[in-house]
């Protein structure tokens, strides 16, 4: 297909010299994946379901937990090979529909029924080419804008055959997998990076908040002290800030996610759109209890990010009822640990996971071991420098991802040319 040609169906840039576009179908045969009986899966051979294709921009057999127990027959039918392409045919999400993921493994698998498998029908892409290719801008564009459905977003063989993609020569193809592949390699080893100091996080969690790897005080000397045990009710105070009502005002209310997950802000509203007017105002400092989601992880302490930001009745703000007997940045550690979430579902009442509720008096009359207020503050600074790290390596793991996304859209326009 021409430059012209290109420029007419909106793409917005000439093709490069030696180029040309291509649809899906001259390109691949496509052929949707093997639908079986519940019995069916758990044994048997290897099988590429929906999430490995959207979450993988290639396969092979150590990234595909499924299996299925299927005939030689159907095994032939629907096995794929080193180089074939999957495209997930549905999502509940309508960026996801149509995502591609390479075959690049060596065991034989094969794929399920919300699966299209695409065999190419010549050898004008190179494999490692097509990892990028299908995942570029211009060709997700084509594919959302396809996606069909109210609930769910689907696409099928003829409408995925209709898609365009412009094809630089093979070797221009192996040019740009090889750059965007060290790209990908550095992705991987800062992801990797991560996973070290994420398991190396836990394990300080779990040596210093129960005492078993003692720190040094700023002396140097060695902390030794015993741990004493505290009912909550000793340690903790509830605080309330009523909010001076007002329906002018816009109240910024904030939440807490799930495992331990942090604060978030929910949203803005003004007072007038509040129909409940109970609000409370957080402090730096306060420790928030999601009354209705606490047996989930809902804490957090409030950081300066969201001071003076409103809670709702559905929270409990509690501080230090002595500074001197607990940190609050350690008590926050403490929150994330296993044996938190097992003292705060022991301390709910309801008949179902998802309506549990908060009794915070039955919480103050359990315990909590803590070392003295400056071995907390010690260990709270050791495991906020470990969080401080793997911050930094997400900050930096995003920025990668998005100077890949920069780089695939240049060099798969012909934008930036490598040949």
């Amino acid at each position: 297909m021409t430059a012209n040609k290109a420029k007419k169906l909106g793409f917005g840039f000439d093709l490069p010299e030696g180029w040309d576009l291509n649809r899906i179908g001259d390109l691949f045969h496509l052929k949707n994946g093997i639908n079986a009986g519940k019995e069916s899966y758990g044994v048997g051979v290897k099988f590429i379901n929906v999430l490995e294709v959207i979450n993988n921009e290639s396969l092979d057999e150590t990234l595909i937990p499924g299996s299925i127990k299927i005939d030689d027959f159907q095994k032939a039918s629907y096995l794929v090979k080193f180089g074939d392409v999957l495209f997930n045919r549905t999502s509940e999400i309508t960026n996801e529909v149509g995502l591609s993921s390479v075959y690049l493994g060596k065991e034989p698998v094969v794929f399920g029924g919300f699966v299209i498998r695409a065999t190419e029908k010549n050898k004008r892409l190179d494999n490692f080419f097509k990892k990028y290719c299908f995942r570029s801008n211009l060709v997700r564009n084509q594919v959302i804008k396809v996606g069909q459905g109210a609930v769910r977003s689907n696409i099928g063989q003829g409408d995925l055959e209709k898609v365009l993609i412009p094809l630089p020569p093979l070797p221009e193809q192996q040019a740009i997998a090889q750059v965007l592949g060290k790209m990908d390699e550095v992705i991987q080893t800062n992801e990797r990076m991560i996973a070290q100091k994420e398991l190396r996080k836990k394990w300080l969690m779990q040596q210093l908040l129960t005492g078993r790897l003692r720190l040094r005080s700023a002396s140097g000397k060695k902390f030794e002290g015993e741990w004493k045990d505290y009912i909550f009710d000793k340690l903790l105070k509830v605080v309330k800030r009523p909010v001076n009502w007002d329906d002018s005002e816009l109240y910024k209310l904030i939440s807490v996610r799930r495992r331990s997950g942090g604060i978030f802000f929910r949203e803005a509203l003004y007072g007038n759109q509040i129909k409940v007017k109970d609000l409370r105002e957080a402090e730096v400092g306060d420790f928030l209890f999601s009354k209705m989601q606490i047996v989930h992880g809902a804490s957090a302490l409030v950081t300066k990010e969201f001071e003076g930001a409103k809670i709702s009745g559905s929270y409990i703000a509690a501080v230090a009822k002595n500074e001197k007997l607990l940190n609050m940045e350690y008590f926050n550690w403490y929150s994330k640990f296993p044996y938190f979430y097992h003292q705060s579902l022991i301390s709910s009442y309801g008949v179902h996971i998802e309506k549990m509720t908060f009794d915070f008096r039955s919480f103050l009359k359990l315990e909590m071991k803590v070392p003295s207020i400056e071995e907390q503050t010690a260990i709270a600074q050791v495991l906020q420098t470990a969080d401080h790290e793997i911050n930094l390596l997400k900050t930096k793991a995003e920025m990668l991802r998005e100077q890949k996304k920069g780089l695939m859209q240049q060099l798969l326009t012909g934008k930036k040319r490598l040949v």
